[in-house]
């Protein structure tokens, strides 16, 4: 399916706004949407998110690099949140995640009580104390099959690309995934020229244009390889001709955040001018066919 009705969503454009700093205060989702988003995805909902980590972003000439984890705010805060959103017809994607796959489930079942149409599982983070490393697609499976055993709304699995790839797309459709998000930020490092030292004091993660032609070829073999469920890419968009070129390898809609660091309304109502530029009208496109 190439559209994003099976997430319950019918945005005006394919600019999607990703998960972030961003997007973790209600005002800044609202005047996102204002300003011509497609859809906003909320900061990464926890249960628990880890406390007393040293969380910055490091600006880098080809993106970003961050040490963040999840949003401090709680649940029941989100939860309010997500009512009043729905309340107002919004389209917005509430992010979510939890220690377990079980907990997970949970807290999706609490978020669609709110009328919260869309769910994207941030499960691929790396940032946390011990990182993550054994993504993996037992893993990927049983965070998906569990969130569907316990709630009806449509989500997306967030992935990270590199090794391992197809499988754990594999596992996330098995598990019940509606979509596919292209992706997580990727492990990344930068050098300080003063001490030597790894900024951050270690390895986090990278976004920013590096990322575009491994999730663009991502994207591409992925439907080569039969793939039908919507993609929502991501990695790099800067400008309305990256849109372009996630739409045209088959994603169904395109991620902005990194960009968005830089003036933020004012970059994504450029990205929005150009796509539409591009792209033409894209509520009523009904296949992923080329763009202009």
């Amino acid at each position: 399916m190439s559209d994003l009705s099976i997430l319950c969503l019918a945005p005006a454009n394919p600019v999607i706004v990703g998960s972030g700093l961003l997007t973790d205060q209600e005002r800044n989702i609202r005047k996102l949407i204002e300003k011509g988003a497609g859809a906003v995805v909320t900061k990464t909902i926890h249960p628990r998110p880890p406390q007393g980590l040293d969380e910055r972003i490091l600006r880098l000439p080809v993106g970003m690099l961050n040490s963040t984890t999840y949003s401090k705010r709680s649940v029941n805060h989100w939860l309010g949140v997500l009512r009043s959103f729905a309340d107002d017809g919004l389209p917005v994607i509430a992010s979510l995640h939890a220690d377990t796959p079980a907990e997970l489930a949970a807290l999706a079942k609490d978020v669609e009580a709110t009328g919260c149409r869309a769910l994207e599982l941030g499960i691929s983070c790396l940032n946390e104390e011990d990182g993550l490393e054994d993504d993996n697609p037992d893993r990927v499976y049983a965070y998906a099959s569990q969130t569907r055993g316990r709630t009806n709304l449509p989500f997306s699995v967030k992935l990270a690309v590199g090794e391992g790839l197809q499988d754990r797309v594999r596992a996330a459709i098995a598990g019940g995934a509606d979509a596919i998000t292209l992706s997580d930020t990727i492990p990344g490092a930068a050098v300080s020229p003063e001490t030597g030292e790894l900024e951050l004091n270690g390895v986090f993660g990278y976004s920013g244009p590096g990322l575009k032609p491994l999730v663009l070829a991502a994207i591409w073999q992925l439907r080569k390889r039969g793939v039908e469920l919507p993609i929502l890419g991501g990695g790099g968009v800067t400008g309305g001709r990256d849109v372009a070129d996630y739409l045209n390898v088959g994603a169904t809609v395109a991620q902005v955040y990194t960009a968005l660091h830089t003036d933020m309304y004012e970059t994504l109502e450029r990205i929005v001018a150009e796509t539409g530029e591009l792209v033409g009208p894209f509520a009523a496109r009904e296949s992923r066919g080329a763009v202009a």
